[in-house]
């Protein structure tokens, strides 16, 4: 009896322990292997440019050709020279493989004085007064590679880039306003203005009077 009892469960555990392997093979060939072979397939074919980088030329034009591309419109670079817009700080240095913040509190004395460093910096090359820079002007974003900045903080670097290429603050102000992007659907995040597109613009364009 006892013979028969175990044999018994050894049946039912070896027809269980099946199914599970047949389960999981299921959902490992669905999930892990169709559906994203479906999705990439979908991408490449509806969306191409997105679903490759979303890489821009030299001339700021959409491209899915690496050697072609300068950059992508959703990380951001380090400019530094004072005839281009600059984007936000990066604890990473901008540097995708050390994508990530600080991960200093609000109230760390390092992020405090550097964040005071940064205000004063940002004030005297765009020539304005401390309280006049915005938030992210100095401060980095939790990846350190956010594309975008405020149309506030482009608009304090209007002067000085116009300076820089010898153009009218006029046109460039209305460059920054032809690349700035509203909220999505009207309601959905800020406006915002993508810092790589918006140099890649400036010199391109003709915009001297």
């Amino acid at each position: 009896m006892a013979t028969t009892t175990v044999a018994s469960d050894l049946a039912t555990l070896t027809r269980h322990s099946l199914a599970g392997l047949r389960m999981l093979l299921a959902f490992t060939l669905v999930t892990g292997l169709a559906y994203p072979l479906a999705m990439t397939a979908v991408g490449q074919v509806a969306f191409p440019w997105q679903a490759n980088g979303s890489l821009v030329r030299s001339d700021g034009a959409p491209t899915t050709s690496r050697s072609d591309a300068v950059g992508s419109a959703l990380v951001a670079q380090g400019f530094t020279g004072a005839e281009y817009f600059h984007p936000r700080p990066s604890a990473g240095a901008y540097d995708t493989l050390a994508s990530g913040g600080s991960n200093l509190g609000p109230l760390n004395p390092d992020l405090v004085a550097s964040i005071e460093g940064r205000k004063a910096a940002v004030a005297t090359e765009d020539g304005v007064t401390a309280a006049d820079v915005p938030p992210d002007a100095v401060t980095a974003s939790a990846s350190g590679l956010d594309p975008h900045i405020s149309p506030a903080y482009a608009a304090i670097q209007v002067e000085r880039v116009a300076r820089a290429r010898g153009l009218s603050d006029a046109a460039v102000a209305d460059l920054v306003a032809r690349h700035t992007a509203g909220r999505d659907l009207g309601v959905l995040g800020e406006a915002r203005v993508n810092v790589l597109e918006l140099n890649l613009a400036l010199d391109v364009a003709d915009l001297r009077p």
